[in-house]
């Protein structure tokens, strides 16, 4: 009586004045430390009842059981009572067995809660249900389904906690035929009119988005409990319908006495936009609240969902008792917003506590680790993981295939694949997802054959991921075509994602007409589906096209996201039209996404292609929140302008920040060295790249290497490089050769690298041209006719040099000798005036990059028909006196055009930008940014 009435006190003395004390007065005083929390006093009382030699039963270890479950942290005192249950002969009684089951599924020990059932020599609707609600804890609900199943085979009837768990687990599979048949059990058993399965029912139809069925359900309730008003809200939230949920809520006010957290809890999750979460937190102050855990939980994660992780932060700093589900809200909400040093700090905090941490913990943490650079960090909390148990745990396991597949590691996610004891759907999206990351196609397949012979099913996101490993001509037409075919076997022609990945794998296999065909048969387009448009476009140099899409998604006001922003930035940076770019980066800032990262770091790679290094600076994140592509980009555009100081200093300034580099860092870096001609630090940069850092050598970090080698006349070193390459040289190592070639005049070695050329593309043009341009170096003229006349042989026709100048909204494009201009003849006035004013500042031409046999005077003529020259000089008459001219080309600039611009920028006092497909040129003063060595 004074337990039941919460005096525990006076339960305690009554109890320790009993002059004779019988098992029920026992059973009875550790039943009243259990309710009342007072777990290390049961615990006490236990070890007394054990030195007074009185005999444990069932109602004892039930007692002491839900201890080890509410304190959180007693796992190996859980499994030494097992020890003692089986010791004590007590592991046939049902009532001890139920309660080390439900033991084991508290704490996500599903393996042993599956072995330890199959073992129990009774069972009842209670070991059926707590095994049930075991696997409905940690998300697992087909396996609810299949227990289900097998307990009504063995002919045990389910109470309400039984179909109240069965149903929510038809709700969150979302399987409308299962739920129909569930619900049909429900009312042949009688159970319908039971307020806990009605609230099931609710829910279980909210998620279904057939929210008619949830009102009637709730409607025609005979009576209603707080659970059954904050299922209805919460099935209007589900579904964002932020309105009804509201009305209900209001409802409930006017019908309902109570009001807990649960209920304004969901009311958050209802929220679309920030104003009504803001508005629903000022309730929640207004009913006191605002300090109980579980709403400042709900809280964090609206927060966290609005974009907003300071406030979310400062709410989580606020609270005074913080339980796991705070420090893990918070973990996700820096993962969500990708601050992932954030969250292993926040992680290393809660280690800290000793709080027990639970297998969602885990898998946030390794969440934080999911790219090359955290790599180290991932291990250690594998290690961890393993050490706190959940080395089998089907959710920090499949965490585990997604950590090491997203840094490359995909021999580590297949090993933890293969331990795995249970494997469900995503286990293998994630190792299929982790194979299309690294673009291994036929290992994609495979796990994909080996899902389907596993019996378990398909869904969208294995389709993406499976369509998202094909990336070459080769890949679309053994696979990417089949699986094309099989998909819509199954089903899935019809779905958005699906179709937007189709038309992602066809663009990427450079097959961009089937991308379009698959983007005009689709009967509604939507943001997902233009981002994969504009995307395909974009990689496929196909920038017009991709900036007209952009317009007709922006016209048809659509929602822009950071994807969109990225496309088209990336489309402006290709054409390196700034004036387009601008537009974008203003329109960026418009609609509020100047703060996004990923967008800014789009709007850098944009105006450092575009010439426009201040610009790239002057957007550049703070120190703290770059991520490692803001590192990669800036060095990038160093190196693409020559500016080799500012490149190594960036890289070691990122070092210092603690961030890993990785290949593409050093291909940048690589190049940055190879354009100023910096052999030594080069070859020191390469070979750390694999001593110090762990990157491996690719194809670009080869090339890089022999345009530095070959450009400084190192031949023998460079020769030796490629004998020695740790990957098969390809015809990107063999060009950088051959134009190495023709700047030293290397006949010899310049035959070898076009017979590779020929070899491996034999209707490469630039073979055949760059060796020409070889034999002409050489004066070697009959050579010269030899090679033009097979290329006349094997119709292979010379890529046409073109000059372009971007005015406005106008773009006019220059061939050799071009005369077809509407102000041809102004063009060739000004030409005519620079020719004289830089003869008269000392120019004097290097008719050597004149590549034909003929007169000096007639090689000098040739070279003032350069296109870049015709270029420059409308430049020069269409632009304003003190303004800078942007000039570009499609092949890299000749030596002789080149100290033209120096010495127009000089003569005419304009700063002058040329960029062809290699670098920038800046030229200011006579001077080049290059230092005359590109």
């Amino acid at each position: 009586m004074y337990a039941k009435f919460g005096d525990i006190g006076a339960a305690r003395y009554l109890f320790d004045e009993m002059p004779q004390r019988n098992e029920a007065s026992w059973n009875t005083m550790m039943s009243s430390f259990v309710r009342a929390g007072l777990y290390q006093d049961a615990i006490e009382l236990f070890h007394k009842m054990r030195s007074n030699d009185i005999d444990a039963n069932a109602f004892v270890i039930a007692s002491l059981v839900t201890v080890f479950n509410r304190s959180e942290d007693m796992v190996h005192e859980g499994f030494q009572i097992h020890g003692f249950v089986v010791k004590c002969g007590l592991i046939s009684d049902v009532f001890a067995g139920t309660s080390l089951l439900h033991f084991y599924g508290t704490y996500g020990f599903l393996m042993e809660a599956q072995n330890f059932f199959k073992e129990m020599p009774q069972k009842n609707v209670v070991s059926w249900t707590s095994l049930m609600v075991g696997y409905s804890d940690v998300g697992w609900s087909e396996e609810v389904i299949n227990i289900y199943q097998h307990m009504r085979e063995e002919g045990f009837e389910c109470n309400e906690n039984t179909l109240t768990t069965v149903i929510s687990s038809c709700g969150m599979l979302e399987d409308e035929v299962l739920g129909s048949q569930v619900l049909g059990h429900v009312i042949k058993s009688g159970f319908e009119c039971k307020v806990s399965v009605a609230n099931s029912l609710v829910s279980m139809f909210g998620n279904f988005g057939n929210l008619g069925d949830s009102f009637y359900v709730f409607y025609n309730m005979k009576e209603h409990d707080t659970i059954s008003w904050n299922s209805i809200i919460t099935a209007y939230a589900h579904n964002r319908l932020c309105e009804e949920a509201l009305r209900c809520f209001n409802w409930m006010l006017n019908a309902h006495d109570e009001v807990d957290a649960a209920t304004l809890s969901s009311l958050l999750l209802a929220c679309d936009s920030l104003g009504m979460g803001r508005a629903i937190h000022g309730l929640l102050v207004k009913f006191g609240l605002n300090r109980n855990v579980c709403v400042c939980n709900t809280l964090i994660t609206m927060y966290s969902c609005a974009g907003r992780s300071e406030d979310a932060a400062f709410l989580f700093r606020e609270i005074r008792e913080r339980d796991l589900i705070s420090w893990n809200s918070m973990l996700n909400c820096y993962v969500r917003h990708g601050k992932c040093i954030d969250a292993l700090q926040l992680f290393i905090q809660l280690l800290k506590t000793r709080m027990p941490v639970s297998h969602v913990t885990f898998a946030t943490a390794l969440a934080a680790c999911a790219s090359p650079e955290f790599i180290t960090q991932g291990k250690a909390v594998h290690t961890l993981a393993i050490v706190a148990g959940f080395q089998d745990n089907l959710i920090v396991c499949n965490s585990l295939v997604t950590l090491y597949g997203k840094c490359g590691l995909m021999m580590e996610a297949n090993q933890v694949f293969r331990t795995m004891p249970m494997k469900d759907i995503v286990t293998y999206n994630a190792l299929i997802g982790g194979h299309a990351e690294n673009e291994e196609a036929d290992a994609a397949l495979t796990a994909f054959c080996l899902m389907r012979r596993s019996s378990l099913p398909v869904n969208y996101i294995t389709i993406v991921n499976l369509l998202a490993s094909f990336s070459s001509p080769y890949n679309l037409f053994k696979h990417g075509m089949p699986i094309h075919a099989h998909l819509i076997h199954l089903g899935f022609e019809s779905d958005e994602y699906v179709k937007n990945s189709l038309i992602t794998m066809y663009a990427k296999c450079g097959d961009l007409d089937s991308s379009s065909f698959v983007f005009s048969r689709l009967a509604n387009i939507n943001s997902v589906t233009y981002n994969a448009m504009i995307a395909a476009n974009a990689r496929h140099g196909r920038g017009e096209e991709a900036l007209k899409l952009f317009m007709k998604m922006y016209d048809a006001r659509l929602d822009l996201d950071q994807f969109s922003f990225s496309s088209a930035f990336a489309a402006t940076a290709n054409l390196a039209i700034l004036e387009e770019g601008q537009m974008l980066h203003a329109l960026t800032i418009k609609l509020g996404f100047d703060l996004n990262l990923y967008v800014t770091n789009a709007a850098m790679d944009m105006y450092g292609k575009c010439g426009e290094m201040n610009d790239v600076v002057k957007i550049l994140a703070p120190l703290e929140e770059r991520s490692r592509l803001s590192w990669n980009i800036l060095i990038s555009a160093y190196a693409r302008h020559g500016v080799f100081e500012k490149a190594r200093e960036t890289f070691h300034k990122m070092l210092e920040l603690g961030l890993k580099p990785d290949h593409v860092t050093f291909v940048s870096l690589l190049s940055a060295c190879s354009h100023r001609g910096l052999v030594d630090e080069g070859l020191a940069y390469y070979a750390s790249m694999t001593k110090e850092f762990g990157v491996p050598p690719a194809i670009e970090h080869c090339v890089c290497m022999i345009d530095l080698l070959g450009r400084s006349g190192r031949f023998s070193e460079a020769d030796n490089f490629i004998k020695e390459m740790p990957v098969p040289p390809n015809g990107l190592v063999w060009r950088s050769l051959l134009s190495s070639c023709r700047i030293h005049g290397n006949l010899q070695l310049g035959q070898i690298s076009a017979r590779h050329l020929v070899e491996l593309g034999p209707s490469d043009d630039s073979a055949y041209v760059l060796y020409s341009n070889v034999c002409a170096t050489t004066r070697r003229w009959e050579d010269v006719e030899n090679v033009r006349s097979q290329m006349e042989m094997s119709n292979i026709k010379k890529k046409p040099a073109c000059s372009w100048v971007k005015l406005k909204n106008n773009v006019s494009t220059f061939g050799m000798g071009d005369q077809s201009h509407p102000q041809a003849a102004q063009i060739n006035v000004k030409l005519k005036e620079l020719q004289k004013l830089i003869a008269e500042a000392g120019y004097v031409p290097d008719t050597s990059f004149a590549l034909h046999d003929m007169d000096e005077e007639q090689k000098e003529h040739n070279l003032w028909s350069h296109s870049e020259r015709i270029a420059l000089a409308y430049a020069l008459i269409s632009t304003p006196p003190n303004s800078t001219v942007r000039v570009f080309k499609n092949l890299r600039v000749c030596g002789d055009c080149h100290s033209v611009y120096k010495y127009v920028s000089a003569v005419v006092a304009r700063e002058i930008i040329l960029r062809d497909p290699y670098r920038f040129h800046h030229f200011s003063g006579g001077k080049c940014s290059c230092d005359d060595y590109w």
